[in-house]
């Protein structure tokens, strides 16, 4: 199968998960916090992290990192929505939350991957 075919459709896949979760967590918490793009930003750094260790784990699968990772969740995690939005927070006069935004994004993410990466790991 076509590695192109495989990222557009992983990140099809990916792009649908991601509208769904900003629309559930826009629901839940209304839009003063961009709260779905956190949610997806994290819980998409974990996946990506424990997908990377488990494909390592299973050696080679260049088809899977393809659709999973550069597919799926390419299409899943939305650091350009990201970036406009803690702009868009900015410009609102919202520096704070823009701020807060920012380092919750990155402090969260980055633990997020080390997690997904460690359970992977210690699953043996």
């Amino acid at each position: 199968m076509s590695p192109v075919f495989l990222v557009a459709i992983g990140g099809a896949l990916g792009s649908v998960g991601r509208y769904l979760v900003g629309a559930a967590m826009l629901r839940r918490f209304g839009s003063n916090f961009p709260w779905g793009t956190l949610t997806v930003n994290v819980t998409g750094c974990f996946a990506i992290g424990a997908v990377a260790a488990l494909l390592t784990r299973m050696g080679g699968h260049d088809t899977l990192r393809l659709f999973i990772i550069t597919g799926i969740l390419g299409g899943f995690t939305t650091f350009s929505a990201f970036s406009l939005e803690t702009v868009t927070l900015i410009e609102a006069g919202r520096l704070m939350a823009a701020c807060a935004y920012v380092a919750a994004s990155l402090a969260i993410s980055g633990l997020a991957v080390l997690a997904g990466l460690a359970l992977l790991r210690a699953m043996g």
